[in-house]
Order: structure tokens, then C-alpha cells, then sequence
């Protein structure tokens, strides 16, 4: 059975919080951060708002109506030109249904959207030794090894000199 006969994938709308509560879902079980994404969920006025802006987009893979995947990615304007690019936030498929080529199905999706948008490019991040992601990665882009630094919003004028 092919993927197009079992599964569908749908870009979400300020209308789709039932299955943008959905996709929270699975990425909390799927990064097993069941509480990073459900102990303090976003009120719906906070989704409608978030999905229906031109910067957001989120993508639902379905199975039988329910959500088994889903990728969410922000499109950042760009200042050296008038340009943008995609950036990939979260991406994750259930895992009774890895291995099924949802995750390609969703970023193939989301090159789509790109394109519609005139995207220059889809960039991605991945953590060492998530070797399926980076598999994955590997497989539909160029590697570029760079450094990633959380910079913390508090205080931060007290830890910083000159």
C-alpha cells in the first residue's frame, strides 16, 4: 500500500485546533516531552492567532482522521534581501508509524508551501546522535556542521561584558 492510500497530510488552519492539540500530542510522546507540551498548552485564542499568521505553519500527517505526524515551521523574512527562508522547528511521526515515509511526505509538503512562498531555502537542526533525523536530513539536503547556543532572557544583562 502506498503512503498516498493510508495517509494524508494537511497544512493547519486558525479552524484545525483539534488537530493542532493533535500534533502536541504526538510530539510530546515522540521527543518524550509528554509535559514540555501538554502541563501549560496554549489557550485557543493563542493557536487560532499562531495558525493563522502568515509566518507559522504547521502540517498534520493523518491516518483514519487522527494525527500520527506532524512538522511545524516558521518563515523569517530575510533583511540582506527580499527573500525568506523556512526554518523546520519541530518534526516527528508516531512510532507505530516510522519507517511508513511520512516524515519525507512532510517535509516534500512543506517544499511545496516553500515554493509557493518564494523561499530561498528549508533549513533544519538536528541533535548528534539522532541518527534517524539525521539520516533522514542527509538524505533531502546538505550538511552544514555549525554551533547552536541558548542565550537565557533573564538577567542577561548582569551576565554579560563587554
Amino acid at each position: 500500500m502506498s503512503l498516498s492510500e493510508t495517509i494524508s497530510i494537511q497544512q493547519l488552519s486558525a479552524n484545525d485546533l483539534a488537530l493542532m492539540e493533535g500534533l502536541l500530542t504526538v510530539f510530546g510522546e515522540a521527543f518524550e516531552e509528554v509535559d514540555t507540551y501538554s502541563s501549560s498548552r496554549p489557550s485557543d485564542a493563542y493557536l487560532k492567532r499562531l495558525l493563522g499568521s502568515d509566518y507559522f505553519i504547521a502540517l498534520a500527517a493523518l491516518k483514519n482522521g487522527a494525527v500520527v505526524g506532524g512538522l511545524t515551521a516558521y518563515e523569517l523574512q530575510k533583511f540582506e534581501q527580499e527573500r525568506s527562508e523556512i526554518y523546520i522547528y519541530d518534526l516527528a511521526v508516531a512510532a507505530e508509524h516510522r519507517r511508513e515515509g511520512i516524515a519525507t511526505a512532510l517535509i516534500q509538503e512543506l517544499k511545496k508551501i516553500a515554493v509557493a512562498r518564494a523561499a530561498y531555502v528549508i533549513f533544519v537542526q538536528a541533535d548528534i546522535g539522532d541518527d534517524p533525523a539525521i539520516a533522514l536530513y542527509t538524505k533531502l539536503g546538505v550538511r552544514e556542521d555549525v554551533l547552536h547556543f541558548d542565550i537565557a532572557v533573564d538577567d542577561a544583562s548582569d551576565r554579560l561584558e563587554d
